[in-house]
C-alpha cells in the first residue's frame, strides 16, 4: 500500500508500549493525504487548521526565532546552507525541509541530526485523538512535530521551507527575523496561478510587517510584485538606496562580483545553478548578522558552504555517485530547474580539444511526475543523450510509455530512447551501455532519485 522510498524498511521498534515506528509512519500516510503520494487531493489551502493544531500542542512556534524561505526552486539548496553557515558558527539549529528523498526524518533535523524515531512515536502517541478529529494534511502534521521538536530541544534558530506557495502555505503563522524568496518559476499552476505574477503573488505573501526580505532572483513580471508587497509591509523606504529599506534584491547585490574577483568561497554543493543559491544565502546571512543581530562571521559563513552537505545532511543537488561512469543525480524537476541541469550536462559532456577532451556519451535515466510541465522538460533537456525513461514508485509518476511518446512528440529521431518498468532496470541499463568515460544522469523526480538512492546508495 505504502511506497518504500518515502519511510524507513519496517523495523520492528517499540517504543513503550504504544505504536513501533514503522506503525506510526504508516498511520501518517494512511490517516492524513500526503501531497508527495496523492498529489492535489492531498493539498488544503488556508491557515485554520494550523492555528488549531498549534493551540492544541501549546504554539510552540511562538517560541522560535526562525528564518522562512519561500521559492519555486533552490529553497531547499538556500535553506541548507543558511542552516550549515549558523551551524558553523555553533549554534543549534533546526531545520525544517521537504520532501525526504529517503528516510521521513530527513524533514525535520537539528544540527544536522535527523530527529529520533521515539520522538515521531512521542508526537503521534501523545496527539492521536487530536490528530484523528482534525484530520490535518500530512504536511500540517509534520509541519507542527517539527515546531513541537524545535521548542523542545530550545534550539537557537529554526531554517523554516514553505511547503508550496507562501500565503496559505502551513509555515505562514511564522513571525520571523527574516524571509527569504529565492526565484519564481512555473510550478504548481494549479494552485499557484499560470503567470510567473501571480506566482509571485502568493509567495510574497511571506514577507511580513517591518520584516526584511531577500528576493533571491528578479524578473521584469515579479519585482513589481515585490515591489508592492513590500510597500505594504512598510520595509521598502523611500528607495532601495535608503537606511530604512528592509527589502534586498539579490542578484543585485555584490556578493559574486567580489567573489570572482578576491574571496573565492568553495561550496560543497557542485551544480553550476547553485551560484544563485550561494548568492542569495550569502545576502541573507549578511541580513542575519548586519539587521537582525545574529552574531556571525566571515569564517563561520566559508565553512558552513564549503561543508554545507556535511553538516547538513543535504542530497540530490548535483550529487556525484559514482565514477568511471561519472554518475550524477538531482532533484531539478521543472523547466525552472532542468534549464541549468541541463546547460551543465552540456558543458560536462561537450568536446575539449585544447584539453584533449572527444567529449562524452552522455545517458540520462529519467522518470516524472504527472503534475509537471513535461513538455518543457523534455524541450530543455540534451536532444543527442541516450533516454533511458521510467517512472518513479508512487501513484502520480507519469508512465515510461507516456513518458516516451511525448519525447516522440517532441524529437522525431528517438532511436535513442526505450523504457524499461521501474527505476533500477533503467539505471542498470543505462550501467551496461555508458562506457568508463561517458556520463550518466539520473533525474526528473525527487521521487526517482530517492528511489536510486535508497536502494544503490545509502
Amino acid at each position: 500500500m505504502f511506497n518504500n522510498i518515502f519511510f524507513v524498511p519496517l523495523r520492528k521498534i517499540l517504543f513503550g508500549k504504544g505504536m513501533t515506528y514503522a506503525q506510526t509512519i504508516e498511520y501518517l500516510y494512511a490517516s492524513q493525504p500526503a501531497f508527495h503520494l496523492v498529489g492535489a487531493t492531498a493539498y488544503k489551502p488556508g491557515l485554520d487548521n494550523t492555528y488549531r493544531l498549534m493551540a492544541h500542542l501549546g504554539n510552540p512556534h511562538e517560541q522560535l526565532c526562525t528564518v522562512h524561505i519561500a521559492g519555486t526552486n533552490g529553497k531547499g539548496s538556500t535553506s541548507h546552507l543558511i542552516a550549515a553557515a549558523l551551524q558553523a558558527q555553533g549554534y543549534k539549529v533546526g531545520l525544517f525541509t521537504s520532501p525526504h528523498l529517503v528516510d521521513f526524518r530527513e524533514r525535520i533535523r537539528i544540527s544536522g541530526k535527523m530527529i529520533a524515531e521515539e520522538k515521531v512515536v512521542q508526537f503521534v502517541a501523545d496527539n492521536r485523538t487530536f490528530l484523528d478529529e482534525l484530520r490535518p494534511s500530512f504536511f500540517e502534521t509534520t509541519m507542527a512535530l517539527a515546531f513541537w521538536y524545535f521548542a523542545e530541544q530550545q534550539v537557537d534558530i529554526a531554517v523554516i521551507e514553505v511547503g508550496l506557495g507562501g500565503r496559505l502555505d502551513s509555515t505562514n503563522i511564522l513571525a520571523p527575523l527574516l524571509t527569504v524568496i529565492t526565484n519564481i518559476g512555473i510550478d504548481h499552476t494549479e494552485f499557484l496561478g499560470s503567470t510567473l505574477a501571480q506566482i509571485a503573488q502568493e509567495k510574497a505573501g511571506i514577507m511580513k510587517l517591518h520584516t526584511p526580505c531577500v528576493i533571491g532572483e528578479t524578473h521584469p513580471e515579479t519585482q513589481e510584485v515585490f515591489l508592492n508587497r513590500a510597500h505594504e509591509c512598510e520595509i521598502l523606504g523611500e528607495g532601495l538606496e535608503t537606511t530604512n529599506c528592509r527589502l534586498w534584491f539579490a542578484d543585485q547585490c555584490g556578493y559574486m562580483r567580489k567573489r570572482r574577483k578576491k574571496e573565492v568561497i568553495e561550496c560543497q554543493l557542485q551544480g553550476s545553478y547553485q551560484e544563485k543559491n550561494q548568492q542569495t544565502a550569502f545576502v541573507a546571512l549578511q541580513v542575519l548578522r548586519n539587521m537582525c543581530g545574529i552574531a556571525l562571521s566571515k569564517e563561520a559563513i566559508a565553512n558552513g558552504f564549503a561543508q554545507v552537505c556535511t553538516l547538513t545532511g543535504l542530497r540530490g543537488r548535483w550529487e556525484v555517485l559514482s565514477y568511471a561512469p561519472l554518475t550524477i543525480c538531482d532533484t531539478g524537476h521543472n523547466g525552472h530547474g532542468i534549464r541549468y541541469v541541463a546547460e551543465q550536462l552540456r558543458h560536462l559532456t561537450s568536446p575539449n580539444p585544447e584539453k584533449g577532451l572527444r567529449g562524452a556519451s552522455l545517458h540520462i535515466v529519467l522518470g516524472m511526475v504527472n503534475d509537471k510541465d513535461i513538455d518543457t522538460v523534455l524541450h530543455l533537456l540534451p536532444r543527442d543523450a541516450t533516454y533511458y525513461f521510467t517512472q518513479p514508485a508512487t501513484s502520480r509518476a507519469l508512465p515510461a510509455t507516456e513518458l516516451l511518446q511525448r519525447w516522440q512528440v517532441l524529437h522525431t529521431a528517438s532511436a535513442n530512447a526505450s523504457t524499461f518498468a521501474t527505476a533500477l532496470e533503467a539505471l542498470a541499463a543505462a550501467q551496461k551501455e555508458a562506457t568508463t568515460e561517458d556520463v550518466i544522469f539520473i533525474g526528473g523526480s525527487n521521487y526517482l532519485v530517492g528511489e536510486i538512492l535508497s536502494a544503490k546508495f545509502c
